[in-house]
């Protein structure tokens, strides 16, 4: 295979796992504005979908080719795709409590005590609605990645595109 053609199809993988991640990230802001509206709070985020999506993607895309182990890849693929949403899910929640951090830093005297008041303040269930809802879009991204895995690109997409089986 070309660099170019590499190229083209590490694009296409970047894309197609953007749009899902797209459709969860946008999801939970659709909730999110939909729950604000009730108090007539604006949510005007919408933007963050797509770099989110884009960052969450690149990020899992990278993750996917780092083993495991041998013990992981002796077991059943439930394993994996446990073990990867786990780890994924508690990268996800510290970023996002990095990130809170970060932006409460001045109004807290520094990015320690930003951090330490985190759970007192009104970004907590933030953090945690956020991290649940991305864990998952991670569950559901690990399991088809094993199912691609297993039937392989060509598979996926007849076992999603093609009728079904009469019963």
């Amino acid at each position: 295979m070309s660099i170019g053609a590499k190229v083209v199809e590490e694009i296409k993988s970047l894309v197609v796992t953007m749009l899902y991640f797209m459709t969860w990230i946008g999801g939970l802001m659709l909730l999110k504005t939909l729950i604000l509206a009730e108090y007539h709070i604006e949510a005007t985020q919408w933007s963050l979908v797509v770099i989110g999506a884009l960052v969450l993607a690149k990020v899992v895309l990278v993750l996917e080719h780092v083993s495991l182990g041998a013990w992981v890849q002796k077991r059943p693929a439930l394993f994996d795709v446990v073990l990867r949403t786990v780890l994924y899910s508690f990268g996800v929640f510290v970023v996002l409590v990095l990130e809170k951090g970060f932006e409460g830093r001045h109004e807290y005297g520094g990015f320690g005590p930003a951090v330490a008041g985190l759970l007192k303040q009104a970004d907590a269930p933030h953090i945690w609605a956020n991290t649940i809802c991305l864990s998952g879009a991670l569950l559901g991204y690990n399991v088809l990645s094993v199912v691609r895995r297993q039937l392989g690109e060509a598979g996926l997409r007849r076992l999603f595109l093609s009728p079904l089986p009469e019963e």
